[in-house]
């Protein structure tokens, strides 16, 4: 649906359209990768409870039979919600942190091809952590198997370790998503090159 004009408030209801880039209240976003965007139904909802304010707006206006507004496209939360300290050990934190990586041919995957592969392999006491665990595409993980990284002469590209939240934040800003509106532009700086001139 494009911007501009005014629709049913039922009309928009069934559509994922319209999401609102949720900001932080210092106005950075709550996450870079994914980016953290919100349905506009969850945004209007906050703006009527006063958690968050509205810094721009769709062409778009809804109305319900008491109430008319244009929808958010830009909020930023009123409490400051402090990034973790230690990010949760995951599959997709983990290919974040190596960049979504193979740490063994150091080709670039989507996040579906990619694997996790144990640097020392669990049957040779291997442990799922941190420090133990890299992103490896599907060739390499299999040609690597069980054995131990000097045995097969495949050494990570990167030691694994535990990342901070802020490191993650930050290679996340190196995959901007498809869409990005244009409301949103001034405040994401993605790893992009400038134009110059």
């Amino acid at each position: 649906m494009p911007d501009g004009g005014t629709v049913n408030l039922a009309a928009v209801h069934g559509s994922g359209g319209f999401p609102a880039l949720v900001l932080n209240a210092d106005f950075r976003p709550l996450s870079y990768f994914p980016l953290s965007l919100w349905s506009w139904q969850d945004a209007v909802k906050a703006v009527f409870l006063d958690r968050v304010s509205v810094l721009s707006e769709y062409d778009v206006e809804v109305h319900s039979p008491s109430h008319a507004m244009r929808l958010p496209s830009v909020i930023a939360l009123r409490d400051y919600i402090p990034a973790a300290r230690r990010p949760a050990f995951t599959r997709f934190n983990v290919f974040l942190r190596d960049s979504f990586e193979c740490q063994y041919c150091g080709d670039g995957f989507p996040a579906h091809d990619l694997t996790f592969d144990h640097v020392i392999p669990r049957s040779r006491g291997g442990l799922t952590s941190w420090t133990n665990v890299v992103a490896a595409c599907g060739p390499c993980n299999l040609r690597k198997g069980s054995k131990l990284p000097r045995e097969c002469n495949m050494l990570p590209r990167q030691e694994p370790r535990a990342p901070t939240s802020w490191e993650l934040q930050d290679n996340g800003r190196a995959f901007p998503p498809n869409h990005l509106h244009e409301s949103w532009r001034d405040y994401l700086y993605w790893d992009s090159e400038l134009e110059q001139g």
